[in-house]
């Protein structure tokens, strides 16, 4: 009896101690590991499905003077013209894998991107090329200016939009086209001149500066490389900034007036304004389509020091991408045995076009199990596209989600936001977010899906990018 009774005292003990040990490690809807580092949240349904409704975000950055607003194209605080159709999911993953194989193909095949003396090939825009592009931006062009959306993609290194007259043919944009007629500060570029050859042909069209850049899904703009009047905000103006004004435009390239190239060339309007803002810019991407994000130009001084900084690491001559190392993920707050090499041997770039991770086929295997392990409770969706790993919580309010963070070089960890997790179809299928390669030595790509609600700043002169904690909502 004395034994029986001591076994059963000690399980009434064991008991209350583990419902004391969950209490501990359970706060604000937070679930913490025995080490002490955050497993999962509880997030509601509700928080994964997009608004009806526009719900501008608010951040320290929309008070800096060089600020443009982020915004959705189909979202409710777009103020492009919508498209009466929703937006197909299926047709924007097919497009986003063929943007992933041709960035992949200009890494494996050491192309540096150029096709002839007088082509320009650049990569295919993501969803339906440029008219599917998720995020966009307004500009002022000319003088007096025009305000024109415009795409922006840190793999593509030229600005372009549409011009009057249409030469040859112009798709449909949401404002009207510019026409430099009627701007007083508009010039053509000379041919041949410096500025000219750095499209990286000698070419010339009389003595106007001729570009072509050829899309991957065939579509294409034409026209004159010119200088002009940008106006970035009321109070940061660019003179003579180069850019392309297209009269022959032809394709897919939906309602934005054009593209404004992010990346690290020449021609771009990171190099462009380098004096004036150091080549660093940064940006956030709203975690939903019914909210807002920015993108800024230059250091500010106020900048949040919870920015976290890991080298950029080098590309092939004549890449147009931003290198990175990824050297581990965890899920639950558990890092997962994957080889270093695993990541080291394809590399990695960051890209803002395209939509969802792409990783090795190993380091993904890994984070699905355990993701998939973690979500054992709830009832799983039939597999969409890239994803393989879907869930219906259409019957449910809350639920619990692990964290899954990336350790990126020099100790940066980043715990992705719950927008950065899921992609949702509708409430019946939500996604797992990642895909992967074919292979472990294929370029793996850190996507736009994973970079939401996250200040990315990118210090292009310092060889470094940084990711910050609630840039925007």
């Amino acid at each position: 009896m004395e034994s029986s009774y001591f076994c059963v005292f000690k399980g009434v003990r064991l008991f209350l101690s583990l419902q004391i040990l969950m209490i501990c490690f359970m706060h604000k809807g937070h679930t913490y590991g025995v080490e002490g580092k955050i497993a999962s949240r509880t997030a509601s349904v509700s928080s994964l499905l997009p608004s009806p409704s526009c719900s501008p975000s608010t951040s320290k950055a929309s008070s800096r003077k060089s600020t443009l607003e982020v915004i959705h194209k189909h979202g409710p605080c777009s103020h492009l013209v919508q498209s009466p159709n929703p937006l197909n999911h299926t047709k924007l993953l097919l497009q986003d894998e063929s943007r992933v194989k041709w960035i992949q193909s200009q890494f494996s095949n050491g192309s540096d991107g150029l096709e002839g003396s007088a082509t320009i090939r650049l990569p295919a825009r993501s969803g339906i090329t440029i008219g599917n592009d998720n995020y966009v931006v307004t500009i002022g062009l000319g003088t007096p200016k025009k305000d024109l959306t415009l795409a922006f993609d840190t793999g593509s290194p030229l600005t372009w939009t549409q011009c009057e007259p249409c030469v040859g043919s112009c798709y449909n944009q949401s404002e009207p086209l510019f026409n430099p007629s009627q701007s007083s500060s508009y010039a053509n570029i000379s041919c041949p001149s410096t500025s000219c050859s750095q499209l990286g042909h000698s070419v010339c069209s009389g003595s106007t500066c001729p570009y072509f850049i050829g899309y991957k899904d065939n579509s294409t703009t034409a026209g004159f490389f010119a200088t002009e009047k940008l106006t970035l905000t009321p109070t940061e103006v660019i003179d003579n900034f180069e850019f392309g004004c297209g009269q022959d435009n032809q394709g897919l390239f939906g309602r934005s007036a054009g593209l404004m190239g992010l990346s690290d060339d020449k021609i771009s309007i990171v190099q462009q304004t380098a004096a004036k803002y150091g080549k660093y810019f940064s940006y956030c991407l709203p975690s939903s389509p019914s909210s807002t994000g920015y993108l800024t130009f230059g250091k500010d001084s106020g900048a949040s020091s919870s920015v976290s900084f890991t080298p950029l690491s080098k590309v092939p001559q004549g890449a147009h991408f931003y290198g990175i190392s990824i050297e581990g993920i965890s899920v639950g707050g558990n890092r997962l045995s994957i080889p270093s090499t695993v990541f080291s041997s394809g590399g990695a770039i960051i890209d803002s076009g395209t939509v969802t991770t792409r990783l090795p086929p190993t380091a993904y295997s890994a984070m699905r199990d355990a993701f998939r392990t973690a979500m054992a409770n709830y009832t799983r969706a039939p597999a969409f596209g890239l994803f393989d790993t879907c869930y219906d919580f259409s019957k449910e309010s809350t639920v619990v989600v692990p964290f899954i963070t990336f350790s990126f070089a020099g100790g940066v960890e980043v715990n992705l936001d719950l927008s950065g997790i899921f992609y949702n179809v509708k409430a019946s299928q939500i996604c797992l977010a990642f895909a992967a390669n074919s292979a472990d030595s294929d370029l793996g790509v850190y996507g736009n899906t994973q970079q939401k609600t996250f200040d990315v700043v990118y210090d292009v002169a310092g060889g470094k990018l940084g990711f910050g904690s609630n840039g925007c909502s």
